[in-house]
């Protein structure tokens, strides 16, 4: 029985050896898979529905979405209609009121500069957009504009008070976008972005001048640059998963 202790004794102790001679990795690999969703996301542009419910003079939608193409950029768009009422006010005297309504579309890109813990999918994105306008101006009633108010001292001289219509009007512009959604529940983003817009093509229409585009908002004397904002709530389609690409650990001299 000793000989049969003895030689189990010996067996561990020649396996602790054998245990310790074994190098230890202190740089073991991550060996966890990390997948990570594509899709496409829609949704629509909240202030838009707000300032129809509010303001009288506007009427308004806009759908918006994108597509995740790789880690960090996307495709994107919006498609939307817009018709605004509006006056032009001269001390306290309207000399004329116009009614601005049509349909836009923009496309283009956003890189996402963010960078998540892994399991968060948040955004604070740059892109830039292309977008196009299609629309119709009709000239509701104008006034003679007259600094001489000896005819009429109690407002300019009415001009007409019939409409005047100016169909098949167009624009475009360059749009340059920053951003942010965030997740706020499982595939459920809320959002916004600024728009700065360059108008690269704008056809006034004869004897009078767009003075409101739908999608880029209003347009100043002299100049072709335009601000514009909104106000996403959209929801996420996941259509397949990547894995992430591991970056390239330096290689140690």
């Amino acid at each position: 029985m000793s000989r049969y202790f003895t030689s189990v004794l010996l067996l561990l102790c020649t396996l602790g050896c054998l245990a310790q001679s074994q190098p230890i990795d202190l740089n073991q690999k991550d060996t966890i898979t990390r997948k990570y969703a594509y899709g496409l996301r829609v949704g629509i542009d909240l202030s838009r529905p707000v300032l129809t419910f509010t303001d009288d003079n506007y009427t308004g939608f806009e759908i918006v979405g994108d597509y995740r193409l790789t880690e960090k950029w996307y495709l994107a768009a919006e498609l939307g209609n817009e018709e605004r009422t509006q006056d032009e006010d001269l001390d306290g005297d309207v000399l004329y009121e116009y009614t601005t309504s049509g349909s836009y579309i923009k496309a283009g890109a956003e890189y996402n500069t963010y960078s998540n813990w892994y399991g968060m999918r948040n955004q604070i994105t740059v892109g830039g957009r292309y977008a196009f306008s299609s629309f119709s101006q009709t000239l509701n009633n104008f006034s003679f504009f007259n600094s001489n108010r000896f005819f009429s001292p109690e407002g300019f001289v009415v001009g007409s008070t019939e409409e005047i219509q100016f169909e098949n009007l167009t624009a475009s512009w360059l749009e340059f976008v920053v951003g942010i959604k965030a997740e706020l529940f499982a595939n459920i983003y809320i959002g916004m972005s600024i728009r700065l817009g360059h108008l690269v093509t704008n056809t006034d229409p004869d004897n009078f001048r767009n003075l409101w585009i739908p999608g880029f908002n209003k347009v100043t004397e002299n100049s072709k640059w335009g601000v514009g904002y909104n106000y996403s709530l959209s929801y996420f389609i996941p259509l397949y998963k990547k894995v992430k690409k591991k970056e390239e650990e330096p290689v140690s001299e």
